[in-house]
């Protein structure tokens, strides 16, 4: 795949960066997630602990100057670009700790995982990108950084880049691939992660799956678990669990990055000074970044960001067009579907959402198997005249498969109950999923029919969809992609 060419353009060396503008309203091992806490760098400076403490934070990041060197840019627009990259770094941990979370073998010193992040010019929404760590790109003319050799532009995966030229040669690949101006750098690994998810007392991950990986060493059960550093290190580094391979992988790190940015800013952390100063120690403490990231623009930006919900982020990862592309001398590679892809990065350009926002209410709620392959009877449980009828009408719409009329219960039921086979107890689970705080009941010969007794709480039934890891089929958006808001990733 050819990378885009843009026209050149003469620009100074180092861009004015803009202030932020205050809006009015309510206050090889492989892994992944190590840049979630890079963008939890973004948040952390919100805990209204001031100049000064974060300050004395600024002294403990590594600096770079990854921007050296770089001429014929893309051009800047509104908002702000982070490129946040993962290395495999874990000369810090214990042997202890690398036997127990699967980490063996040598490190590549290359970047398994990237992520865009493009923070909206009103600072109220932030924009987060999966790179598939072997996309086919075109690597730049560059200096190789071991040899010292000149090597002209040629084929490659995206990971090689940091590995050759560092994060110069990667920021250059990014903007060349996706035509977006990078205004930061940031750079995080192994340990940085995992003390950040300890210190934050562990984040909570639901799963509708068992979920299984003997490479990566992760077993979870289905529900939610509580997931410690090491654990979370294991959940965002597994790319063993399906046959989605990395693509799937790159959804458990955004579900996954969801959930920490909501336990970053829960107001237990952000209004507690000693606990936040705790966090962001620890975060930043492994963390390079370019020299214009300081303490203006971590307190800027943090308090721009300080009332954030999981309902303000976004997530989408670069759309696919082959996930098996195969090179000569590259062997498989992840080539991108450059129309889709396109779209994506032009609605950044121009500061616009990706993922569609409905008027009001709850966004679909994200489930393991589609309600079009589900079978629903309704038995009414209440004294309330035609509620079975409703709500029959209502799952049918919402593409369950309903079978037959409703019927009567009889007496009074408070609870709303599912009633299925645990054959099929994902199917019972979709259910369960549109009918918010529904019991499930399994009950063995019930075959593939699953039974709603609605009770006295029903209030609504929720629209559901089906997750695909490899498709991304997540719903339409205002670029004409798939893309998610981090409620809809979050647990249900």
């Amino acid at each position: 795949m050819t990378a885009p060419v843009r026209a050149p353009r003469s620009q100074p060396r180092h861009r004015p960066r803009p202030r932020i503008r205050r809006v009015p309203g309510p206050r090889r091992s492989r892994w992944g997630l190590r840049l979630a806490t890079g963008v939890s760098a973004l948040l952390l400076a919100a805990g209204g602990c001031g100049h000064a403490v974060v300050s004395r934070m600024d002294t403990a990041i590594g600096r770079i100057d990854p921007f050296e060197g770089l001429n014929n840019r893309p051009r800047g627009s509104d908002g702000q670009n982070f490129l946040l990259v993962g290395t495999d770094g874990r000369d810090k941990l214990t042997w202890e700790q690398r036997k127990r979370y699967h980490l063996g073998g040598a490190p590549c010193h290359c970047t398994d995982t990237i992520m865009l992040v493009h923070l909206s010019g009103d600072r109220r929404r932030v924009s987060v990108i999966s790179i598939p760590r072997d996309s086919y790109v075109q690597l730049p003319a560059h200096t190789d950084g071991a040899t010292g050799e000149r090597l002209p532009a040629r084929p490659g995966k995206i990971n090689a880049a940091y590995a050759q030229g560092g994060p110069q040669l990667t920021i250059r690949t990014v903007e060349a691939m996706t035509e977006l101006h990078i205004d930061h750098y940031l750079e995080v690994d192994f340990t940085s992660f995992m003390e950040t998810v300890d210190v934050l007392g562990g984040v909570e991950i639901c799963s509708m799956r068992p979920m299984y990986d003997r490479y990566s060493g992760l077993d979870l059960p289905v529900g939610t678990s509580r997931l410690n550093g090491g654990k979370a290190l294991q959940y965002v580094r597994s790319r063993h669990i399906d046959g989605a391979a990395d693509l799937g992988r790159m959804q458990r790190q955004q579900r996954f990055l969801a959930a920490l940015v909501a336990k970053a800013t829960d107001g237990g952390v952000l209004m507690n000074p000693a606990k936040f100063h705790q966090v962001a120690t620890t975060l930043l403490g492994s963390v390079r970044a370019d020299r214009g990231f300081g303490t203006d623009e971590m307190v800027d930006v943090g308090r721009a960001m300080r009332h954030f919900k999981p309902s303000s982020s976004e997530f989408v990862s670069v759309p696919v067009a082959d996930p098996n592309h195969p090179v000569p001398g590259l062997g498989a590679t992840v080539k991108w579907d450059t129309e889709k892809a396109g779209k994506i990065f032009r609605a950044l350009r121009a500061d616009r959402p990706l993922a569609a926002r409905a008027g009001g209410g709850h966004p679909p709620a994200l489930v393991d198997v589609a309600p079009e392959r589900v079978r629903v009877r309704v038995d009414n449980g209440t004294g309330r005249e035609g509620l079975g009828h409703r709500v029959n009408r209502a799952l049918r719409a919402n593409g369950f498969v309903t079978s037959g009329s409703p019927g009567d219960a009889g007496g009074s039921t408070r609870r709303t109950v599912v009633t299925y086979d645990p054959a099929w107890d994902r199917s019972a689970r979709t259910v369960a999923a549109a009918l918010p705080g529904a019991r499930l009941r399994p009950a063995y010969g019930n075959g593939p029919v699953m039974k709603v007794t609605v009770g006295e709480d029903f209030r609504q039934v929720r629209k559901v969809r089906a997750e695909d890891p490899v498709t991304q089929t997540a719903g339409p958006s205002a670029a004409n992609v798939r893309a998610v808001t981090g409620d809809q990733v979050l647990c249900e």
